[in-house]
């Protein structure tokens, strides 16, 4: 039986502490599947299709990691692929409230999927894709924050950071 892991967001964009949880996921399930989602509520940097293929580029190397993109509830896509659990990141004890909710609600939904809640490596808590966007914008360098696809990517948005990557 193949467990295949769901880790959903907006990856607007990926940064090293989502690279940390697909990672860490890859243990615990036979495939993660990174769901690129559409937030409304968010204005994206990136398209949609922008965003897979900067998740793909930068977990290449991970064997059983596929990208995909996804419209609706979230459980239903979750369904549709079979997964037994959905996948969510935790940097701190802010995010847990919100998340717990969402949890409850997609459990309400439907209760054969499992959310699973991981942390990032300690360094990557206080990383978040907002941060890394508005420290980008403001000519920061990121070069820390973000694999080198996603990075090569923002110096185009933002041509004023062109930061070369730490590896």
């Amino acid at each position: 039986m193949n467990k295949i892991g769901i880790y959903p967001g907006s990856f607007d964009p990926l940064t090293y502490g989502h690279v940390d949880v697909i990672r860490r996921a890859t243990h615990l399930f036979d495939s993660v599947i990174v769901a690129i989602a559409t937030n409304e509520a968010k204005k994206a940097l990136f398209s949609k299709e922008e965003r897979a293929e900067l998740v793909r580029a930068s977990t290449e190397e991970m064997d059983r990691v596929s990208v995909d993109i996804f419209d609706g509830l979230l459980v239903d896509y979750a369904a549709e692929q079979t997964a037994k659990a959905i996948i969510r990141g935790l940097r701190a004890i802010s995010d847990y409230e919100f998340e717990f909710q969402m949890a409850l609600m997609n459990r309400h939904l439907n209760h054969e999927i499992e959310t699973i809640f991981m942390m990032p490596k300690d360094k990557y808590t206080f990383l978040s894709s907002g941060m890394v966007k508005e420290v980008a914008s403001l000519g920061g360098d990121i070069s820390s924050f973000v694999p080198e696809p996603v990075l090569h990517a923002m110096n185009q948005r933002f041509p004023a950071t062109n930061f070369k990557s730490d590896s």
